[in-house]
């Protein structure tokens, strides 16, 4: 049997070994954009003075609205609960589009944007650099290749513990034990199956969760598990948009008038009623409030509010959404590891660290061991 699976994890992983490398490599470079980016660019990000009070959200706005062409507007504003952090206002266009301003002044300081670096390895990993087909016309290279080697990934894993699970515990003590005074060859053999073994959990869930934006069947059958029909979901999507859409023209004439009406009334509601909040998000007629917590990181309350006079209509409290209002945020925490705060985040760029390592210290074992059998 285990001749069967050396066979599967050698021929699996000789052609696909590099492009594996390559998107474990990228995903463990994006798990800290978020603070290198904040760590390179401080004034982007933060104030330089925090004064008694903002000014208000309407006047705040406006004056950003003007520094904008015409055929670009303000969509949405999110508050951190940090008063040091500048507001980050939405735009309508170009699609996520976004400024960060500071709230006490009403200075714009500059627009969020991928740095170079990490616009490189986000399409590294999700596309193998390949470049978007517009329209979906033909198949897109790139973004199947980064699907099937992740899918390949996995039975690379399993037949991985299938091959090396020592069959007692005082062998599995010895194969979890990375030797650096016996030789090049025994060190990465060691790190070849004790850290496959170290960080096989993180790699398979990462991989599983991963899968889900490279095929559709894929996303059918995983959601499924959880009891969630995925074509009634995206019809839903469809028909709110649609919904969202019609509402949009008929309360045109009161954006014109005071676009950003109620807004402050409404992000002094919610800051009182959540002490703890993570942040706020505000945008025409709605507004989320997300909190510090372990799990689900895409977690939030949503609330939807009349833009006449700011009371609000519908309270959804994350705890009572269905299945299908949650599950999209646990696949994203669990596949960048997030879910467990900085600790997992932590664990999961070793995890895909040691993912990047094991086809490299692969190839090294297999061109070893075909110099031996030649001799």
């Amino acid at each position: 049997m285990k001749k069967i699976f050396r066979k599967i994890h050698l021929w699996l992983s000789v052609p696909f070994g590099l492009v594996i490398t390559l998107i474990c490599f990228s995903g463990a470079m994006l798990v800290f954009e978020n603070e290198v980016n904040e760590w390179s660019r401080p004034d982007l990000y933060y104030v330089e003075t925090v004064k008694e009070s903002p000014l208000p959200m309407d006047k705040l706005l406006e004056k950003v609205a003007t520094t904008l062409p015409d055929s670009v507007s303000v969509t949405g504003v999110s508050i951190s609960s940090d008063p040091g952090r500048a507001y980050q206002v939405s735009l309508s266009k170009p699609r996520r589009a976004s400024l960060y301003v500071d709230q006490y002044t009403g200075e714009v300081k500059g627009k969020s944007e991928r740095s170079g670096f990490f616009m490189f390895m986000f399409r590294m990993h999700r596309w193998l650099l390949d470049s978007m087909n517009p329209g979906n016309e033909g198949i897109f290279w790139g973004k199947m290749i980064v699907g099937v080697s992740t899918l390949l990934l996995v039975f690379v894993l399993i037949s991985g513990i299938v091959i090396w699970w020592p069959r007692t515990r005082k062998a599995l003590k010895n194969s979890l034990k990375i030797t650096a005074t016996k030789g090049w060859r025994r060190f990465w053999y060691d790190l070849h199956v004790a850290g496959g073994m170290y960080a096989l959990i993180f790699l398979l869930a990462m991989a599983l969760t991963g899968l889900t934006w490279s095929f559709p069947w894929y996303r059918t059958a995983f959601y499924k598990v959880f009891g969630i029909e995925v074509q009634q979901r995206v019809a839903q999507g469809h028909e709110q948009k649609s919904d969202v859409q019609k509402g949009g023209t008929k309360s045109a004439s009161h954006q014109k008038k005071k676009p950003f009406a109620y807004w402050q009334e409404v992000y002094d509601k919610l800051s009182r009623q959540n002490p703890e909040y993570k942040q706020i998000s505000i945008s025409s007629g709605t507004a989320s409030v997300s909190f510090n917590c372990f799990g689900n990181q895409r977690a939030s309350d949503r609330y939807s509010f009349n833009t006449d006079n700011g009371e609000f209509t519908e309270t959804s409290l994350y705890q009572h959404q269905d299945k299908s209002g949650k599950i999209r945020g646990w696949i994203y925490s669990i596949h960048v590891g997030n879910w467990g705060g900085m600790f997992t985040r932590i664990l999961a760029f070793i995890a895909a660290l040691i993912g990047a390592a094991l086809p490299l210290t692969g190839y090294y074992l297999w061109i070893k061991k075909l110099k031996t059998v030649q001799k």
